[in-house]
Order: C-alpha cells, then sequence, then structure tokens
C-alpha cells in the first residue's frame, strides 16, 4: 500500500513486505525469527531469575538512597543547608529503582506461585507505587520536623533497661 509516494511496510506472512515485496531475505529473515524466538536464562518460567534481579535492584538502589540522605543529614547538620526539597535527581533516581526493583520482585514472585504476567505485574505496581508514594510523604514529613526542629527522636533505650 503506498500512501502519499511512499511505501509502508506490510506483514505478509512471517516477512515483512513493501507492496506484496519481502523486504527481508530468506536467510536474514530465519535469523531474525531464530533471534525473536530463542529463550533467554532472565526468562524462565516461573521467572526466578527476574525476582533475583528485582530483589538486588531495589537492594542497590536503597542502599544508594540510604547514602543521599544520610549524606543531606549530615550537610544539614554541619552547614544547615537545606534538606527539603527531596525532589532532586540524586535522591529521586534511586528512589524510583528501589520501586521498580520491588515491581520486579513482587510481580515475578506471583508468577512462581501460578498468578498470570499482566495480573501479577499490575497487583506489584498498585502495591509498590501506593507504598512508595506514602514513603515519600512520610520522610518528606521527617525531614521537615528536622528542618523546623519540632522532630523528636525516638528513644528504643529504655528496651535494654527492662531486662
Amino acid at each position: 500500500m503506498v500512501r502519499g509516494g511512499c511505501p509502508t511496510l506490510q506483514p505478509c506472512g512471517s516477512a515483512l513486505c513493501i507492496v506484496g515485496e519481502n523486504v527481508l531475505s530468506p536467510a536474514l529473515q530465519d535469523q531474525l525469527d531464530a533471534l525473536l524466538a530463542a529463550s533467554y536464562p532472565w526468562q524462565s518460567q516461573p521467572p526466578y531469575a527476574l525476582s533475583g534481579m528485582g530483589l538486588l535492584m531495589a537492594l542497590l538502589c536503597g542502599l544508594t538512597f540510604a547514602r543521599q540522605i544520610g549524606r543531606r543529614l549530615e550537610d544539614w547538620k554541619q552547614d544547615r543547608l537545606p534538606l527539603l526539597p527531596l525532589e532532586r535527581p540524586t535522591t529521586v533516581i534511586p528512589y524510583v529503582g528501589i520501586v521498580a526493583g520491588t515491581v520486579l520482585f513482587i510481580g515475578a514472585g506471583l508468577q512462581v506461585f501460578g498468578f498470570g504476567a499482566g495480573s501479577s505485574f499490575f497487583l506489584s505496581l498498585l502495591l509498590a507505587a501506593s507504598t512508595g508514594a506514602g514513603l515519600w510523604q512520610q520522610l518528606e514529613d521527617l525531614m521537615g520536623q528536622v528542618e523546623k526542629g519540632t522532630f523528636a527522636a525516638a528513644d528504643f533505650d529504655f528496651l535494654e533497661t527492662r531486662r
């Protein structure tokens, strides 16, 4: 089919065609089909490797995020640099990585228990996004309290005195 003088690609059989002609040679088409049909180790069913990659991603991003927050608190203590807003790339990118890793981990984990891929990743996205948004809001509130000086530190030493 030609629109405005330019040919368009149309699927025809297992190859792409321009107005009924094959674009790819049969040998190249066979190689492309084999490449697309190949299974990779991270595509196992159930997706244990994907679950492990999600967990690793969430842990590494979590460590990075904790270090960034710790650095901001140290800068605030030493030089009174502002803690808020938190929406800087150095804190947002690791936090998004935590949420994305959690989505992969939970989604692949639900597939291990027999859920379908679409429903498991949809459910894990809902869980991770809602929990992540709530935790982000809590963190902003705590940082605001620290900046204002109204944050009362939690004292857990009373647990040791009861023994």
